[in-house]
């Protein structure tokens, strides 16, 4: 989504601009989320994706914008086994779940399938999940990112499908990443900065999606071992209309995540998000 607003090998962005420079910061999403939950001040990222459940946690110092998102329409995490077996089984049963963090949407969602505290869980980082429960370290996983597609191959067997579920549920995708702004930038930089700096982030988004093959390219370089097709087959699950604006479903789908989230007592409860946007 972001390749078109970097210097890549010594040139200059496909969409630059005469005030910024974006410079990528490559972390999985989980120590993203632990970045912008323990960084102050300027050691903050400026932008930022995060996973939507950890957004209640920092809603003090960042705005999410209306594009960027990762939405499954469907589908999403899969919380899988080794050997076939039912949500019942793991429900108050001393069996554990190994998830990709602690705020992650991944682990937000499996509380809200199953029940907050009627589960063991253990966070362990996502491409090493698949590994832990076939070794038998634990009795299941949520796998994301690319072990959604991988995981049969793997040899694990689908519990139940995060994004399904929830559609099940609600009728509404499933908001697993989102993208942030700090609310400080217009302070810090100017006024209209961060309506600025969103408009390029859409800008880059548009780019991308209208440059599908130099964008997969791009996607390779971090893309874990995956051939091309199986690679863009992923982006194509998550880079989609939704990441370009979340749309009236895609917001009323983040409103009610956080809002039974925070009837469980899973994170504080929130006003409604602003989702900033140029349109």
């Amino acid at each position: 989504m972001w390749w078109p607003l970097f210097e890549l090998d010594g040139s200059p962005p496909c969409l630059a601009s005469d005030r910024f420079r974006f410079i990528p910061v490559v972390e999985d999403i989980q120590k993203l989320n632990q970045m912008a939950c323990e960084s102050e001040g300027d050691d903050a990222l400026e932008v930022s994706a995060m996973s939507c459940a950890c957004y209640p946690r920092v809603v003090d110092r960042y705005l999410i914008t209306a594009c960027g998102a990762s939405l499954g329409d469907g589908y999403g995490p899969r919380l899988v086994s080794r050997e076939p077996m039912t949500l019942d089984d793991l429900r108050d049963s001393g069996k554990t779940i190994a998830v990709p963090g602690a705020q992650t949407t991944a682990l937000m969602s499996t509380s809200l399938m199953l029940g907050p505290g009627r589960f063991e869980w253990e966070a362990v980082a996502f491409d090493q999940i698949a590994d832990a429960v076939l070794e038998g370290r634990f009795d299941a996983g949520v796998v994301i990112h690319e072990g959604q597609l991988t995981y049969e191959e793997d040899g694990l067997v689908l519990v139940k499908d995060l994004g399904a579920w929830w559609a099940e549920e609600t009728g509404l995708p499933l908001p697993l990443g989102a993208n942030a702004i700090r609310s400080d930038l217009d302070e810090r930089l100017g006024p209209g900065a961060i309506i600025e700096i969103v408009d390029l982030l859409e800008r880059s988004v548009r780019y991308a999606m209208d440059h599908r093959e130099q964008a997969i390219t791009e996607a390779l370089k971090w893309a874990r071992g995956l051939e091309a097709e199986r690679a863009g087959q992923f982006v194509d699950l998550y880079v989609n209309r939704w990441t370009l604006n979340y749309g009236e479903s895609g917001r009323r789908a983040v409103l009610e995540l956080l809002a039974r989230a925070a009837d469980k007592g899973l994170v504080p409860a929130v006003e409604i998000p602003e989702f900033v946007g140029t349109r």
